[in-house]
């Protein structure tokens, strides 16, 4: 589980929630279930913060790739693969 400041039960959620908040409010403040890590609570400044640094790369297909791309990946599949000829420890 990552390393958070304050780590509450989801029972102390709806017996202090407003504590809670107030800590969540300061910095990301862990809920657990059970001794099990199941949310994180955070402040909206933060959240929007994690999820502008989100890494946006999409998936796609080998025949959705542009050609100059396609051409680079085979090139280099081709070089790693001759570089240990086919062995592999």
């Amino acid at each position: 589980m990552a390393d958070f400041t304050d780590t509450y039960s989801t029972s102390d959620l709806s017996r202090k929630s407003g504590d809670i908040i107030a800590q969540a409010l300061r910095h990301p403040v862990a809920i657990t279930q059970r001794n099990k890590p199941r949310l994180v609570l955070m402040n909206i400044e933060d959240y929007d913060r994690l999820r502008q640094r989100a890494d946006m790369r999409m998936t796609g297909t080998i025949e959705a790739m542009p050609v100059d791309v396609l051409d680079e990946f085979a090139a280099a599949v081709e070089a790693y693969a001759q570089e240990g000829d086919g062995e592999r420890p």
